[in-house]
């Protein structure tokens, strides 16, 4: 199988080149600037390509930048799936696009599904929706993944913040009022290669299991890496002021994958691996 991924260079993207490639498909990878999504003439390379699956993990991920340039945010996270889904439907290839718990409000106490209407707040969320509906309406042979709180290869990521932030200062201040899925981008991408097994396309959830807040996400991630002594302070999300609020308990729930035999692993399991894989990579 022919796989092309867009934004190859970001966790998932990384993860899923991996992962497909230990499964002996022919992986394209594409990246900016060579490769710009938010250009329409990205429907016409993809034409080109013509890949049996293209997987868009190319986004604006600046949650708090897209409120002061929201064309930014929406030309890569509307558009640009857009213009990908175009290509798609004119070459005849399958499409999984990228998505966010974000999407939804994170009302206190609600657990979201795939069938749960989204009601996002901040300009990056309402482009990641707007992404979700452009491929739905252009593409019927889509699936839309949704994934949260991601970690994976890199630093760019909480687990790996908290870890740098609390070698150097040994105390932190830590929001515990914010709660999400903590989840591998090396599981996702599996989760991936089983559900394109099955034509069943829509909406999916791929997230580990269980969910956290960032205090004991970064709890955990601490203790695992050995850095026990450094101390947390709980606070208030409202205590860190940013340019956007972000959902308070955007907590997804995979129902639609687990139904095909698709469930992720607890997180903490997880985190785990990722910790040991990061040490390794370090030695």
């Amino acid at each position: 199988m022919k796989v092309l991924i867009a934004g190859a260079r970001g966790q998932l993207g990384q993860a899923a080149q991996q992962v497909f490639r230990a499964n002996q498909d022919d992986v394209l990878v594409w990246n900016r600037p060579q490769h710009d999504v938010t250009n329409p003439s990205i429907t016409h390379e993809v034409v080109g390509a013509n890949p049996d699956l293209l997987i868009n993990a190319a986004a604006w991920t600046n949650v708090d930048g897209a409120e002061s340039d929201p064309d930014g945010a929406y030309a890569a996270n509307m558009l640009g799936p857009l213009y990908l889904a175009e290509g798609c439907r004119r070459c005849g290839a399958r499409m999984i696009h990228v998505s966010t718990n974000e999407v939804f409000a994170g009302d206190s106490g609600r657990f979201y599904r795939e069938y749960d209407q989204p009601n996002p707040g901040s300009v990056y969320a309402r482009s990641k929706f707007a992404g979700e509906e452009a491929v739905r309406s252009t593409l019927t042979e889509s699936y839309i993944v949704r994934v949260a709180w991601q970690f994976g290869v890199g630093e760019n990521n909480f687990p790996s913040k908290m870890l740098a932030a609390g070698a150097k200062h040994k105390v932190l201040r830590v929001v515990n009022d914010e709660f999400g899925n903590p989840t591998y981008a090396k599981d996702v991408a599996h989760a991936m290669t089983k559900l394109i097994q099955h034509e069943h396309y829509g909406i999916y959830h791929l997230i580990n299991e269980g969910r956290a807040s960032r205090f004991e996400l970064a709890q955990a991630a601490l203790l695992q890496w050995g850095l026990g002594e450094v101390s947390l302070t709980p606070i208030a999300g409202s205590q860190w002021p940013r340019p956007t609020t972000p959902p308070g308990h955007a907590v997804l729930v995979n129902q639609a994958a687990a139904t095909l035999g698709i469930q992720l692993r607890p997180w903490q399991e997880a985190l785990a691996e990722y910790l040991i894989e990061k040490r390794e990579q370090k030695a």
